[in-house]
């Protein structure tokens, strides 16, 4: 049977408010309570009809739950990215982590809780050359992340194991999910690949993973409704590199230096995370068998889900693959051409200090010549006044 009463965090947003419809809507749930600290914007108002809205954050609300006689929370108000004008990383970790721990602890006193779902993403794996091929739910990150996003999930999650223990009877379901792609999804990274020229790391091409957003909610739902206790990777089966999704999306890669990479990044719509750029570095794959077992329900692959995107921003794409093909040649034959230009420069330069080098010895070796003349008539000189007198 499917919990009574639930409350889910974050419903103002696209996901919290998707995720909760359609749980208001699933027979057998009575209520559905919302807690977000900003009303919906009208696009999902409609959505959320059935929903019981609660102006408060999960800290703000966390005493209340208990009250409402919870059977099931779904924790989706974890922010990825901080907002500058609400606060930035600041609010953002005090969301994340501090939101998370009050909302366990009340939790954790709620004598009908049933169910709990956490979201978490795959950047808790962080991103790194010594990363391996494909990361299961069991394997532990390489190098500390350098994101806050990554960090903050990693507490999130410590924070779940520790309620796990203090409270077995509840199951607590975590869903690392891969980037979250689709033709309803606004993300960072949609918008990174829907510019006209996307700025790459020159000499890497990392392999990368998606989930459609459509599936995230499937297993969201099903979290909840139905009883899957653990820690899931959520993501496309496959992958694509990242030169292969630009250019599926009809736009044109524009190589350069990892450092430069962060400057550009900072643009207003297409900043990103240090998150973000380490995935565009080294890349990440996570396996999935796990989920595909439990669930019995397998995401689209990446490859699918990628797709969809495309089809959605098909008008926003300014070039076609023979475009692109041109505009990529044209990218590279300058670059040809700066780096024959370089050749040259270096090469005139070489010849002009061999023949610095050629004419200092020169000189040098006529220096010494004259050293040596001048020394051999000294010597003469002074043999012929030091000769007895009368000798000839």
């Amino acid at each position: 049977m499917p919990p009574r009463v639930i409350v889910v965090t974050g419903v103002s947003r696209f996901l919290g408010a998707r995720v909760a419809a359609r749980l208001a809507a699933h027979p057998g749930v009575e209520r559905v309570i919302g807690l977000d600290p900003i009303d919906p914007p009208p696009g999902l108002a409609a959505l959320l009809a059935d929903v019981e809205l609660i102006r408060a954050d999960a800290r703000a609300a966390s005493g209340a739950i208990a009250e409402l006689g919870a059977e099931a929370v779904v924790h989706l108000a974890v922010t990825s990215a901080p907002d500058p004008q609400h606060g930035g990383r600041a609010a953002m970790k005090e969301q994340n982590v501090i939101g998370t721990m009050q909302l366990l602890a009340a939790a954790q006193g709620v004598p009908g809780l049933r169910k709990l779902v956490v979201r978490s993403s795959t950047a808790a794996y962080g991103a790194s050359f010594r990363d391996p091929a494909i990361f299961t739910e069991d394997t532990e990150p390489r190098a500390v992340p350098r994101g806050g996003f990554a960090k903050d999930v990693l507490d999130i999650e410590s924070y779940v194991r520790g309620f796990r223990r203090r409270r077995p009877d509840v199951a607590a379901t975590v869903l690392r999910f891969a980037p979250f792609i689709g033709s309803s999804a606004l993300t960072r990274l949609t918008r990174y690949f829907t510019a006209p020229a996307v700025p790459t790391v020159l000499g890497r091409d990392p392999r990368l993973q998606f989930v459609h957003v459509d599936d995230a909610f499937e297993v969201l739902h099903r979290s909840v409704v139905e009883s899957h206790p653990g820690t899931f990777n959520v993501a496309g089966r496959g992958l694509l590199t990242l030169s292969q999704a630009i250019r599926r999306a009809g736009r044109v890669a524009v190589p350069i230096l990892e450092p430069g990479l962060s400057t550009i990044a900072r643009g207003a719509k297409r900043r990103l995370s240090l998150d973000q750029l380490d995935l565009f570095v080294h890349g990440r794959v996570v396996d999935t068998t796990r989920l595909v077992k439990e669930f019995g329900f397998e995401p689209r692959s990446t490859a699918e889900a990628f797709e969809d995107f495309i089809r959605a921003h098909r008008p926003g794409a300014l070039l076609g693959a023979d475009a692109v093909r041109a505009a990529e040649r044209t990218i590279l034959d300058a670059i040809r051409q700066l780096r024959a230009a370089r050749a040259a420069l270096e090469a005139s330069a070489e010849a002009a200090l061999a023949s610095a080098r050629e004419d200092a010895l020169a000189s040098a070796r006529e220096d010494a010549l004259a050293s040596a003349r001048d020394d051999a008539m000294a010597s003469a000189r002074d043999d012929a006044l030091g000769a007895p007198r009368g000798h000839t």
